[in-house]
């Protein structure tokens, strides 16, 4: 061997020797080093485009991608920080993200409704007789006619209102004072009145018609009789009313009921004067909610002095409904109604933002009542809340967040984990599999198993004709060949 022969075989070992302790110290598998020279501890490996697939060394995602891995210490520090959505600042002012703060403060709950006009039934009067007779002549000739107090209705001819005149006259005529007074007791309770019975002591002659007078204001509501009509006790002549003080009988949904009271101020409008507002109060709320409505009765009172209010006008009602003291709301459209819960997005700066459960109460307006799930000066979503929602029902952090707060199952977190699931051995030919290492093998194309995931790591045993899954993801299809 020459001198030059021996120089190469030098350089050779040399070369092998430096690739041999460069080899020696390069990071392993589940170490690399920090900024200090440490080893990181890797836990695990995870897909670029779908978190909740793990594996425990590298590889390829379902995808075709390279996982990466996950460190200890930055799955440390995730943890100690509160789960939110995490979007950027430029795809938030795309999406037209609006906020507002949670309040408190007295809500106000007008209740809004519609009412027909009616007549007061404490200013009704039923006129009737109280003995038989003969209507001679009516004063009033049609239904919806003013009349005033004491102007006469109708004549009547009344042989016992005769016969009782006469006795009248003749106790005065014998000055006895108690046949008087058992005369004129008697004129009365046969509807005289004491005006009458004076001009009849003062002009000493029987009248065979006698006046029945208006004993208010007020309008006819009903005409039951003609001239000439016998009537006797018990048969409504007329119906008068006194309009100076209108009722309005209005009904309200029962989850307004809570807001209304009697006694509470009230306002309406009629279509027929649009520029003037009555002002009322609530009269009256019924007991009973009907049950085919589902509605409450009201009935207001409103005075109308210039008797422009009439009987079964329609109207529009706004009743200035209770307040409630110190409630804690937030505007309605920033709540999400599901079928089992309700909740918020909560805005908690930086462009996170997490979804939180709440407990609604009474609505006044554009406002919500909250009972239980916020805190004042908090901000939250009330604009794009539905899209960071459904964002946020994919995170699996966040869902158990919110679960976990409502008191949910445990079937939102997707991270399952399916080491010790076996298959019916009917599942798998084992003539298929002999002899064969499945670790890397792509099923994709084949036929679906709903309800299995993803068998990189499944290792068959020809023998049993089974499988075991180290890892997997739920709802994805196993596929083979």
């Amino acid at each position: 061997m020459n001198k030059k022969q021996l120089v190469i075989l030098g350089t050779v070992l040399l070369t092998g020797a430096a690739l041999g302790y460069g080899f020696a110290h390069l990071p392993s598998a589940d170490s690399a080093p920090t900024e200090t020279g440490q080893k990181r501890e890797i836990l695990y490996w995870v897909a670029p485009m779908d978190a909740n697939y793990r594996s425990d060394k590298p590889g390829k995602s379902p995808m075709g991608m390279d996982l990466i891995p996950v460190y200890a210490d930055d799955a440390a520090a995730e943890s100690a920080e509160e789960p939110a959505l995490k979007i950027n600042p430029a795809v938030v002012n795309n999406l037209g993200v609006r906020t507002a703060k949670v309040e408190r403060s007295t809500l106000y709950h007008p209740v809004h409704t519609v009412g027909y006009v009616t007549p007061d039934d404490d200013k009704i009067s039923l006129i009737d007789v109280r003995t038989e007779g003969w209507i001679e002549k009516l004063y009033v000739k049609t239904e919806n006619e003013w009349v005033k107090k004491g102007d006469p209705l109708f004549k009547i001819y009344s042989p016992q209102l005769v016969t009782a005149q006469t006795e009248y006259l003749q106790a005065v005529k014998r000055n006895n004072a108690s046949l008087i007074k058992a005369s004129e007791d008697r004129l009365k309770a046969l509807g005289m009145r004491d005006k009458q019975i004076r001009t009849l002591r003062k002009k000493r002659q029987v009248e065979s018609l006698t006046d029945i007078l208006a004993p208010q204001d007020g309008v006819i509501l009903t005409l039951n009789v003609r001239e000439g009509m016998f009537v006797k006790p018990g048969d409504t002549v007329l119906k008068l009313a006194d309009l100076s003080s209108v009722w309005v009988m209005a009904e309200i949904f029962e989850n307004h009921i809570a807001w209304v009271a009697q006694g509470q101020a009230a306002e309406m409008t009629i279509a027929g004067k649009p520029e003037k507002t009555w002002q009322g109060v609530v009269d009256y709320v019924y007991p009973v909610v009907d049950p085919v409505s589902r509605t409450v009765k009201l009935r207001l009172r409103f005075e109308n002095p210039d008797l422009f209010l009439k009987p079964n006008m329609y109207s529009k009602v706004r009743i200035k409904g209770r307040s409630r003291e110190n409630a804690l709301h937030i505007p309605r459209e920033a709540l999400i109604r599901t079928g089992s819960s309700e909740r918020v997005i909560l805005a908690l700066g930086e462009g996170k933002f997490r979804p939180a459960q709440v407990v609604s109460g009474l609505e006044a307006g554009d406002r919500i009542e909250i009972l239980s799930g916020l805190h004042e000066g908090e901000t939250i979503v009330t604009s794009a809340q539905f899209l960071l929602d459904s964002e946020a029902s994919m995170s699996v952090g966040l869902m158990r967040l919110h679960t976990e707060t409502g008191n949910s199952t445990e079937a939102t977190d997707h991270a399952i984990d399916h080491s010790t699931l076996s298959h019916d051995p009917a599942s798998h030919d084992p003539a298929s599999h002999e002899g064969g290492d499945h670790s890397q093998m792509d099923h994709s194309g084949h036929s679906d198993h709903s309800g299995h995931s993803d068998h990189s790591e499944m290792s068959h045993d020809p023998a049993a004709g089974t499988a075991t899954a180290t890892e997997m993801e739920p709802g994805k299809g196993m596929d083979h060949d």
